[in-house]
């Protein structure tokens, strides 16, 4: 669980193009397969909601990107600063980006996940997020194979 005072110490910003370069940096710093710098630009030219969480530094804490259809949102990318794993920031992000949802009339948030990322895994699953399917070979791994992804629902 984070301090309360730590997160009443984060900034909820919206991301915009001059923020794409950190953002894509901490995804490269944290995932073995990133999107890349085009992928948060045209998500951000979509109108696609991206939210950063800054420190009081000014720092980049962390960042998601939600799109919506009908009354679910899709989360597409959500990361933390590596050397903020383990804080309780990842249930931060969650709690933040949950609560967006909801406020743009989501009934449900749905993601995919790589079944390696067991990290983040566990974390969903303690969230309440539930894996309602499968989609194979969904991501891009080492040399050349695919890996499936895990999709997880979490009523709102």
């Amino acid at each position: 669980m984070m301090d309360a005072s730590v997160a009443n110490r984060l900034s909820l910003v919206r991301m915009t193009m001059d923020d794409v370069d950190a953002v894509h940096a901490l995804e490269c710093s944290v995932f073995p397969h990133p999107w890349s710098r085009a992928n948060f630009s045209d998500s951000i030219q979509a109108g696609y909601d991206a939210w950063l969480l800054r420190d009081a530094a000014g720092e980049l804490a962390g960042y998601f990107l939600l799109m919506y259809a009908l009354d679910e949102a899709h989360l597409l990318d959500v990361a933390v600063a590596g050397e903020r794993h383990g804080t309780g920031l990842g249930r931060h992000l969650l709690d933040t980006l949950c609560a967006r949802a909801k406020e743009m009339g989501a009934e449900s948030v749905l993601l995919e996940v790589r079944p390696s990322n067991e990290r983040a895994l566990a974390v969903y699953k303690r969230y309440g997020f539930a894996e309602i399917g499968r989609r194979k070979g969904y991501y891009p791994a080492h040399e050349g194979k695919r890996e499936d992804a895990i999709v997880m629902r979490h009523a709102l």
